[in-house]
């Protein structure tokens, strides 16, 4: 399939084409004795994660585990969808987010209120997964992929309260969600991810470093894809979010509302990205991705309740 990338290691990215667009979400398959998928992308792209696995080999009863990153629609918004093509595989996340996939009227109710008329174009709706069949995770964990290779999961909030990243034993591959940015391999940008409520900018860089400190091979992005130069990488990742934050912060300052900050740090920030100098379709996909409106509105919500 044409959306399949065979990574090396028995990994598998697959592009879950959410809303219809390439490159925006990525989910992974681990294709191990007990066949493990990271991520499903959202609730209208499981047919295209289905399909997927199908044609790598994985039937109905062979997948073993279903863990996401966090639980923001973009990343687990299919999870009842898989857990019902899947009735054999156990569905892992973080224990704060385990009961919103429970029951997800309350991620979706506030999902709405951000999205508007959007939410079902883009996301689709989150369907709740049997409970019994949920597996909930503190600060660290381990999944069995099977024949000694273990997930190491790595709790790593920042961006959100119920973040996990995940530590592959055999290819030293770590899976950062959102917890590092959003990479555009087409262009080798790299912005930060700080959506309200959750961020903080030291909590956040704590997450950074812990990822630095396991020393992985290569870093899996769910948006989007694998980078092997790692140290580098997360050092950007960490100046990117000083440098939004600086400039939300100047904004604030200057008595900005939050349109005239929006527009502030987008104009400050925009040479630093080459998706924005490229062509329309480029920087339309990152700007979906990582929107500057999104971004300064975590960042303010979290300026407002720190102490300077």
């Amino acid at each position: 399939m044409d959306n399949v990338t065979p990574l090396g290691g028995d990994v598998y990215e697959i592009d879950t084409r959410m809303a219809g667009y390439s490159g925006i979400t990525a989910g992974y398959l681990i294709l191990g004795d007990r066949p493990c998928l990271v991520e499903t992308g959202t609730s209208t792209s499981a047919p295209v994660v289905r399909d997927a696995l199908s044609s790598l080999g994985v039937g109905p009863d062979d997948l073993a585990t279903v863990v996401v990153t966090h639980i923001h629609l973009d990343h687990a918004g299919g999870v009842g969808d898989i857990a019902n093509y899947y009735p054999s595989a156990e569905i892992v996340v973080h224990e704060k987010g385990a009961r919103h996939l429970a029951d997800p009227s309350r991620l979706m109710a506030s999902a709405k209120m951000v999205w508007g008329d959007k939410l079902d174009v883009l996301f689709g709706t989150l369907a709740p997964t049997d409970a019994a069949r949920i597996r909930a995770l503190g600060d660290t964990g381990t999944i069995d992929l099977g024949n000694g290779r273990t997930l190491a999961s790595h709790y790593s909030p920042g961006h959100a309260k119920h973040h996990v990243g995940l530590l592959d034993s055999l290819t030293g591959d770590l899976y950062v969600g959102d917890a590092a940015g959003v990479y555009l391999p087409e262009t080798g940008d790299l912005r930060p991810a700080t959506p309200p409520p959750d961020f903080d900018l030291d909590v956040a860089l704590g997450s950074i470093a812990l990822f630095t400190a396991l020393k992985p091979q290569r870093l899996l992005f769910s948006h989007y894809g694998p980078v092997k130069d790692v140290p580098p990488t997360l050092e950007r990742s960490a100046e990117e979010l000083r440098i939004w934050v600086d400039l939300t912060r100047r904004a604030r300052d200057e008595g900005l509302d939050l349109d005239h900050a929006v527009a502030m740090v987008r104009d400050r920030t925009r040479e630093r990205y080459a998706a924005l100098r490229a062509d329309e379709a480029t920087a339309e996909q990152f700007e979906l991705l990582s929107g500057a409106p999104s971004n300064v509105a975590g960042i303010m919500h979290w300026l407002d309740r720190t102490p300077r």
